[in-house]
């Protein structure tokens, strides 16, 4: 068993994330790894504790594992993409008790629409395995 307090992790800035090959950038994002299973640059399993400024955006990504986001504070408007065409297919206004799923490789953003509040959410990772 591991307890440790959020205010004993490190928030580390988030400059970047990766969309086809090219590095798109993150504005006013922060991360504190909560907890963790697996290798440390690519987890199988994690729980991340994440800060969004006023005005912060993370920008169109994807990735192979799922995630579920659980909003604790402020709003967001979330984003999801289609998978071929990255074209927008859906936007969504969330706040505080509202969950997000994102299924694998599916592409989404985020935005604090906010100028004056920022917003923080728990973040849960897992790799999820198909039968071949």
């Amino acid at each position: 068993m591991n307890v440790l307090n959020l205010k004993d992790t490190k928030e580390t800035k988030i400059e970047s994330f990766p969309y086809k090959g090219k590095p798109l950038k993150v504005n006013k994002v922060g991360v504190r790894w909560l907890s963790q299973a697996g290798p440390e640059d690519s987890p199988e399993y994690g729980l991340r504790f994440f800060t969004v400024g006023p005005g912060g955006e993370i920008p169109i990504h994807n990735h192979f594992y799922v995630q579920t986001m659980y909003i604790l504070s402020g709003h967001l408007t979330v984003y999801s993409y289609d998978v071929e065409t990255a074209e927008q297919t859906a936007e969504r206004s969330v706040g505080p008790n509202d969950a997000i799923f994102i299924p694998s490789m599916e592409p989404h953003s985020m935005k604090n629409a906010s100028e004056t509040e920022g917003a923080t959410f728990l973040c849960c990772i897992a790799s999820v395995y198909e039968d071949e």
